[in-house]
Parts: C-alpha cells; structure tokens; sequence
C-alpha cells in the first residue's frame, strides 16, 4: 500500500525545479533571520509570559509565518521538505513497482539520484 497519496513522474519533479530554486532561495534567507531572531525572541517571551501580558506578533513570528508561506504550495503538491537549510527535498515516485523518493538539493543542476523510503539520503543512488 502507498505511503503517499501524491506521485510525480521524473518529468513531473523536474517541472518544478525552477520553482522551488526560487522558493529555497527565498526560505533559506528566511531561514536565516529566524534563526538569528529566536534567541532574542525566546528571551522577549520568557519576560512576557513572567508579567502575565499576551505576546504580540513580533518580527521572529512574521519571519516564520513568511518562511511557512513559502514553503506552503510546496508540501501542499506532495513534495516532502526533508532539510529547508540546505533545500533537499524527495518527491514520492514509483521505481519498478517500488515506492521510493526521487532526491534533490539546492544546487545541483537536475534531479539525478533515488532512494528507498527507508534508506533517505544516505542510500542516495543514481538514476
């Protein structure tokens, strides 16, 4: 039985890869502001919650509900996000009857390695 309601074809994944470049780029800067703003913003909520007061949508929450937004459409198609730092992803994918997860990271040119749904990123193969 299928792990994943959502499939893509080698073509269907390769589609988008210009868009998720895009995306990535854009998480990753996101991603960075978030990490330098949570230690001032855990900082912020401790002394809040010790006055008793309600926080308020502060920069760490807009730049984390901005990061979630793009990301978004992204799991919505049936991608999955394994590392949104680096921009791996793994498109669920039927090899010889197999489900397994066609690989990709940011950077690489084109989707060019496989693995089985237990393996991940470590049993990466070629195509």
């Amino acid at each position: 039985m299928p792990h994943f309601e959502t499939h893509f074809t080698l073509e269907e994944a390769r589609a988008w890869l210009p868009e998720l470049r895009k995306r990535f780029e854009k998480a990753q800067q996101l991603y960075a502001e978030v990490s330098a703003l949570r230690v001032d913003h855990e900082r912020v909520m401790q002394l809040i919650q010790a006055n008793g007061h309600a926080p308020k949508l502060g920069p760490f929450e807009q730049r984390l509900a901005a990061l979630r937004d793009v990301l978004k459409e992204v799991v919505q198609a049936g991608i999955e996000i394994k590392d949104v730092s680096t921009g791996l992803v793994d498109f669920p994918h039927f090899k010889d009857g197999e489900e397994v997860f066609l690989c990709w990271k940011l950077g690489e040119d084109d989707i060019s390695y496989w693995h089985t749904i237990e393996d991940g990123f470590a049993g990466r193969e070629p195509l």
